[in-house]
């Protein structure tokens, strides 16, 4: 992994992959999204749900989005969704590997932490897979299922948010480390 790090936790690799992991955020938030919420009558898609979602939920759900609803969530959200994880994963990967570069962590475990969006990505891998599956399922929904489902959209919530925590502490180290370099030149 050091190997890895070293060679393409880069300034520029960081930009580039940020930013085409934005693009299709973008899309999503500002395109799709709002498409596919136009059909739902005020109800949040699933994954927009941090704490999960029961069967009554996504039965309400799909049926107030009807055949067109759904057929756009699962053929204009979700192809965007199954882009947007990878990206996710391996900007935010490369952009933890890079700050704790710049902070110069001396324990190489550290690192490991990078993997935590790459974690979070796969949970939404398993969360999308598991919206296809209800949606082509659909009406015959298993309340399991949905269970399940719930469950990797609560872990794929659960490693989002410790990522960006951790990205807000690794920044503010990167800060002090910065500002206390300028004024320990100045003295």
């Amino acid at each position: 992994m050091n190997h890895f790090i070293t060679k393409h936790a880069t300034g520029k690799k960081v930009i580039l992959f940020v930013i085409l992991a934005n693009i299709i955020y973008a899309l999503m938030v500002y395109v799709t999204i709002p498409k596919v919420s136009s059909f739902t009558d005020g109800l949040n898609l699933l994954d927009m749900m941090p704490r999960g979602y029961d069967f009554e939920y996504v039965k309400n759900l799909f049926d107030s989005l009807g055949s067109e609803g759904r057929s756009v969530y699962l053929y204009q959200q979700i192809p965007l969704d199954l882009v947007y994880p990878f990206l996710f994963g391996l900007s935010n990967f490369l952009l933890l590997a890079y700050l704790f570069k710049k902070i110069e962590v001396k324990n190489k475990n550290v690192y490991y932490l990078s993997l935590i969006p790459v974690v979070g990505g796969i949970f939404d891998y398993c969360e999308n897979f598991g919206t296809i599956g209800l949606l082509t399922s659909y009406p015959d929904i298993s309340p399991l299922f949905v269970q399940i489902n719930s469950f990797f959209t609560v872990l794929k919530s659960g490693f989002v948010a410790l990522f960006f925590i951790l990205l807000i502490l690794t920044f503010l180290v990167f800060v002090f480390i910065k500002v206390k370099s300028i004024l320990s030149t100045r003295q």
